[in-house]
């Protein structure tokens, strides 16, 4: 059976209504302050991890695991939440929230969440209030509304043997450059859409949602 992990960070939450498709977790991570956003949605938070200078809450459970850092540390909260995460060989990692607040945040966790670190995981998704994205390395179905936007970025580099279906200008072995905005603003045509690549990363982002 597949394991889904859910990664509360900091910042603006997305909606109630958008956080009851999020998938059913067989473990809940916290980045700092996302603890408080996961007890306040009603999360049972499993380990929280960060150095813990954000965090509201003040009664931590005993059933929580806490990894607490020092705030002279070289990575994000929620890049140590990221590699607590991949400990039991997940397949699935969806990280809540994380954007609202700081731009070199928001830019950092986008290129984090793009890393090759985290290939070994089939599925990495990224729900915030401002968008939901997709991380793809080698295969994706993606699903949304019929006339939804939908880019496609490649991030940390180019993209390369591109193919989509589903989409209203579909791309055939194509390469998406690093740096270009030639995936920016296509259309679903179809409720699922396939994009597979054979090299690079692709993040799919749906920022009406």
């Amino acid at each position: 059976m597949s394991f889904t992990v859910l990664v509360f960070a900091g910042g603006d939450t997305p909606s109630q209504t958008v956080l009851q498709e999020l998938p059913r977790p067989d473990l809940v991570v916290a980045a700092d302050s996302g603890y408080d956003s996961a007890i306040d949605l009603g999360f049972r938070v499993d380990a929280l991890v960060g150095d813990l200078d954000s965090i509201r809450a003040t009664d931590i459970p005993d059933h929580v695991v806490v990894e607490k850092h020092p705030p002279n540390k070289d990575a994000s909260d929620l890049e140590l939440a990221l590699e607590l995460s991949i400990r039991d060989d997940p397949a699935r990692i969806v990280v809540v929230a994380g954007s609202g607040g700081r731009m070199d945040h928001e830019l950092a966790t986008t290129l984090l969440l793009c890393s090759p670190r985290w290939q070994v995981v089939d599925e990495i998704d990224w729900i915030s209030a401002r968008a939901r994205s997709h991380v793809i390395h080698r295969r994706r179905l993606l699903h949304g509304d019929i006339g939804a936007t939908l880019s496609l970025i490649a991030i940390g580099g180019d993209a390369h043997g591109v193919h989509s279906s589903g989409l209203q200008w579909d791309l055939d072995n194509e390469t998406l450059y690093h740096g270009a905005t030639r995936g920016v603003s296509n259309l679903m045509k179809s409720p699922v859409a396939e994009v597979q690549l054979d090299g690079g990363c692709v993040l799919a982002v749906f920022p009406d949602f």
